[in-house]
């Protein structure tokens, strides 16, 4: 394991070709790395998240995806799809969370009942049925998804890469031991005592981890449950921005290709706009977790 900078991580670990998990289920969302990704000029990716989010709208109108395989679209991403500019391949959110689930677990596949009176599977190969052994029933089944290279962001991790998370952990956990090889971008990099602490929050081992970047801010757009919200006003945006390639383009040259890094990026917000983004404290109430003897 490796404590590196973002273009260090992203670079060392990634080539054209791969399959990349960019996890994180509404917030938690990488998308300083995803920023990495497109300034680092990869192509020919198939990128796969629950919910593609701005993310993927952006990853894909900068050229660096050949397929997508997602279970929710925004504006940018299927009017990509509508062109023919990406191959596609769609599922539900438990359809895909299915795929995961057997990626990591080491399953062959996994049955799921969701898809039951669905037309997903006439559009979507790889969701096939199978005669269940114990009654006379056939059920769908998705096969194991197991990417070259998961991507998350956590509340904090330790300089051996185990990461802590509080609030929705939605795909994290599966995403990364599904994974040949995963990159933790944290909120801050604290002690191996910190951690120990509270054991309870550690969501990835530092066993499954191959880089830990530190990148404060490094979700914004999305947020972190406690540190920081969502940043309405882009999200508002978006669909306008979105609703041409060349709208996307011009975002992507001032806020990604027109920064060096995410630090200029944040230099670049309204302080105003900065400000709304702190939410209002909401402590848990604290735990004696106890020495064993």
């Amino acid at each position: 394991m490796t404590v590196a900078d973002m273009e260090t991580a992203i670079s060392n670990t990634l080539s054209d070709g791969q399959t990349v998990y960019i996890a994180g289920f509404t917030h938690a969302i990488p998308f300083a790395a995803g920023h990495e990704i497109i300034r680092q000029g990869f192509s020919d990716l198939t990128l796969v998240r629950m919910t593609p989010d701005l993310i993927y709208d952006q990853m894909v109108a900068s050229g660096c995806a050949s397929k997508v395989v997602f279970s929710f679209a925004f504006r940018g991403l299927r009017r990509d799809i509508k062109e023919g500019d990406v191959e596609f391949e769609e599922y539900s959110h438990f359809g895909l969370m299915g795929r995961l689930t057997a990626g990591a677990y080491n399953l062959p596949f996994m049955p799921l009942r969701t898809f039951t009176g669905s037309d997903i599977p006439n559009y979507t190969d790889a969701i096939r049925t199978v005669e269940s052994p114990y009654e006379e029933e056939e059920i769908h089944v998705v096969p194991p998804l197991n990417p070259d290279v998961t991507i998350l962001h956590a509340h904090r991790a330790d300089e051996n890469g185990t990461a802590q998370m509080w609030g929705i952990l939605g795909d994290i956990v599966d995403a990364a031991h599904a994974a040949d090889t995963v990159i933790v971008t944290t909120e801050e990099i604290v002690s191996e005592e910190v951690v120990r602490s509270d054991p309870n929050r550690t969501v990835i081992p530092g066993s499954e981890v191959e880089y830990v970047v530190e990148e404060p801010f490094g979700a914004q757009p999305s947020y972190v449950q406690g540190l920081y919200d969502r940043d309405r006003t882009l999200y508002r945006s978006w669909d306008e921005i979105a609703s041409t390639r060349e709208g996307v383009m011009d975002w992507l040259d001032e806020w990604v290709y027109g920064v060096d890094n995410r630090r200029e990026y944040l230099e670049k917000l309204d302080t105003g706009r900065f400000m709304d983004l702190h939410p209002e404290t909401n402590y848990a109430t604290p735990v004696d977790m106890g020495e064993y003897r």
